[in-house]
């Protein structure tokens, strides 16, 4: 390790060893001399005592010292270096240093009768105590100890500690402006705040001797200093949303006022009256479409609450005021169940509609892409297609993306742009958003709520299961698949790899197939279920002989046409048990279907578990979701189940999911558009959201450039995100 001083951000440009340097400081977020100072510790090590090598016991972490009694490379079990220490006075009292990875500099400062001291986490060793790949320093025996805390920063390959402080001291030291106070006094004294400086000081550099109470804060996040820099980042996050917001009102879109005679059309035709909830949301949609502003909403809808009718609203009052429409859903299947069903609402009244997806043959996909291009056809409805080069809707009036977070900011952006004049969005997400997602990252949009159910839903009974009694279950379903009901079975993704799932499902639907054609298939299925819960399918009979049920297979690498008649078979009733993947995680909708059964349900996400039970439960038969876990279960993996079973509310499950991953999921590739949290914790730090949105209200209208100078220190140059 080198103690040359390291370079400032800016210096780092002029020579490799700084290019270097600066690249693996633009990976842990650092990209201006100014972004160091809030390149905040992860925690803090207490290097300021030493324990007497006698007293260093395995299961502590501690700092120590001694001299090198020997020190070689060894061969087995692999190689390493292995060092003795050795107390200068107890020569009974030595400690073993073990270093797997290691360097010729690490050989040579590790020599026999030097004085090194270590800081690290004790083992019980194969000789007494020892350590692996301890931090350590050579010695005299007046060096002096530090006087407080030592900070440990986040980091990467290849950026050491040493050079993160040191590039942090210098930035501190530097420039006071980079420490000075950008938000007005009165501001801070009312929300009883620490100063930026006194922060950022305590922060970096520890006051020596901190009491108990004060060392717990800090280390809990909790300390008066955290709370004021988790307040400043907050407060910018709402600061750069609300910009956005108002630098939306100043766009212009057109204003799409309808004539309401392909509304009426539609309304009579569907099987359905729409609930209050579906008219209350319509009209939101329908006010924002009459304004000049370009509309920015989110519809969120728990999953079977009707989101795919209120588009098609929203749609024909677009297609009525001369207007064309794209509907972009994340995958082909998806994006196909969309097309069918709003082709079989919208065929008799008149709307064209243009499907483009990438399996297109390329003489369909440019027949498509010329009737959108000319205005024959008003409504387009795909994937990614829709906003690929060679497609152009020159009269665009309405973008609707479902499953939003599955599109980053950039596609969004490519979609809404194909239009002459600025579109107007309508985002939908079955993925609930608790509240204080809602309050900071999507601060930006407005929302519509569907929060009521249509009639007809059945409760679904939700069940755990282990693996070990997969026959039981393989029995259970086949004998309601004989009494005439039907069942989804759905494998999980593996390693993101369709080829991968295709032969997981095509392996599963084999496998199926066999056991359902035998003319009796064991079980029954009796007792509790293992944990995480207790529950069962019931007790069952024997299966009695009877015709085999069919056992159907849909995955994302079929083409279009056999994946709709495999649907449309399973629709009809012709299969009894549908193999699939994920592909039908959205959008489905077979009322006769009332038993879903996942795979390896402990390689899902919370949103996914729900999604999937939400296939069923849409007849009047009662509905049952089997989750078949394999043992032994991890941490995650219990809690998940366990909320997925005990709860089908969408807004707790995305609480649970919240509290269990953290935002990232939620946000999706949103996350290249709207600034994460680095130190703000969304359940914690509820009071600070509420806090931080008031004083940006405040500050916008009161002292406009310290808000602009306080986002340029937390975001520079990423501000750029306020045209998403």
């Amino acid at each position: 390790m080198s103690d040359r001083p390291a370079p400032t951000h800016k210096e780092a440009g002029g020579s490799a060893r700084g290019a270097s340097l600066a690249d693996k400081l633009a990976r842990v977020g650092v990209l201006r001399d100014e972004d160091l100072v809030l390149h905040l510790p992860l925690r803090y090590e207490d290097h300021t005592r030493l324990v007497p090598l006698a007293r260093v016991r395995a299961g502590a972490t501690v700092q120590t010292e001694g001299v090198v009694a020997n020190a070689e490379i060894q061969y087995r079990p692999r190689r390493q270096l292995v060092c003795l220490l050795r107390d200068a006075e107890r020569r009974d009292a030595t400690l073993t240093l073990r270093f797997f990875s290691f360097y010729p500099s690490h050989q040579k400062a590790l020599t026999q009768g030097a004085r090194i001291r270590v800081y690290g986490d004790v083992r019980d060793g194969y000789f007494g105590p020892e350590i692996v790949h301890p931090q350590f320093r050579v010695v005299h025996e007046d060096t002096p100890l530090p006087d407080r805390l030592t900070p440990v920063y986040p980091s990467t390959a290849g950026l050491s500690q040493d050079v993160l402080r040191k590039a942090v001291e210098r930035a501190l030291a530097a420039d006071a402006a980079r420490t000075a106070e950008v938000l007005p006094e009165d501001l801070l004294r009312r929300r009883d705040l620490w100063s930026f400086a006194d922060a950022l000081r305590f922060l970096h550099a520890p006051p020596p001797r901190l009491s108990a109470g004060a060392q717990k804060a800090l280390d809990e996040r909790t300390h008066p200093a955290w709370t004021r820099i988790k307040f400043d980042e907050l407060l910018a996050q709402q600061l750069s949303l609300k910009a956005h917001r108002k630098a939306r009102a100043s766009r212009r879109a057109p204003v799409l006022t309808g004539t309401g005679a392909l509304t009426r059309a539609l309304l009579e035709r569907i099987p359905f009256k729409l609930t209050r909830a579906q008219q209350r949301v319509w009209h939101e949609i329908g006010h924002d479409l009459r304004r000049g502003v370009p509309m920015q909403r989110l519809l969120q809808g728990d999953v079977g609450s009707g989101k795919t009718i209120v588009a098609a609203l929203a749609a024909l009052q677009a297609i009525e005021s001369g207007k064309q429409v794209a509907f972009m859903a994340p995958t082909e299947i998806l994006a196909e169940q969309h097309y069918r069903k709003l082709q079989s609402w919208l065929s008799g009244v008149g709307v064209e509609i243009a499907w483009l997806s990438g399996s297109l043959p390329a003489k369909a996909r440019r027949k498509a892409a010329e009737a959108l291009e000319s205005g024959a056809a008003h409504f387009a409805i795909g994937t990614h297609a829709l906003f690929q080069e060679g497609v152009a809707l020159p009269r665009l009036g309405l973008a609707i993306i479902d499953e939003q977070h599955r599109f980053g900011v950039a596609q969004r952006l490519a979609l809404r742009d194909k239009g002459m004049t600025e579109a107007h969005q309508l985002m939908m997400s079955a993925t609930p958003i608790p509240r204080t997602l809602a309050m900071t990252f999507y601060a930006d949009l407005d929302v519509s709520m569907l929060d009521e159910m249509p009639p007809g839903r059945t409760p679904v009974a939700t069940r755990l299961v282990s693996q070990r009694r997969r026959a039981e279950i393989i029995a259970w379903v086949g004998k309601a698949c004989r009494e005439g009901r039907q069942a989804y079975w759905v494998c999980p993704l593996i390693e993101e790899s369709e080829k991968l799932e295709l032969q997981t499902a095509v392996a599963l639907h084999a496998e199926l197939t066999r056991a359902f054609a035998a003319p009796e298939t064991q079980g029954p299925v009796s007792g509790a279920t293992a944990a995480p819960a207790t529950s069962s399918p019931g007790t069952l009979a024997a299966v009695p002989a009877a015709r085999p049920i069919v056992v159907g297979l849909v995955h994302g690498r079929m083409k279009p046409d056999e994946k709709a008649a495999t649907m449309e078979a399973f629709a009809r009733g012709d299969i009894g048990v549908l193999v699939a993947t994920t592909v039908i995680e959205v959008g489905v909708d077979i009322p006769n279907a009332s038993i879903m059964v996942i795979e390896h349900a402990e390689r899902f996400g919370l949103a996914q578990l729900h999604q999937l039970r939400g296939r069923v439960g849409r007849g009047a038969a009662e509905s049952s979701c089997v989750l078949l876990f394999e043992e032994p279960l991890t941490d995650t993996a219990r809690q998940r189940l366990k909320v997925i079973y005990e709860t089908s509310d969408g807004f707790e499950i995305a609480r649970q999911d919240l509290l269990i991953r953290g935002p990232g999921e939620f946000l999706g590739a949103r996350q290249s558009g709207v600034p994460l949290l680095r130190f703000a914790d969304l359940e914690r730090d509820v009071a600070l959201i509420e806090q931080a949105r008031d004083a940006a209200d405040e500050l916008l209208k009161t002292d406009p450039a310290a808000a602009m100078r306080h986002l340029d220190r937390w975001l520079g140059a990423r501000q750029a995100f306020i045209k998403a």
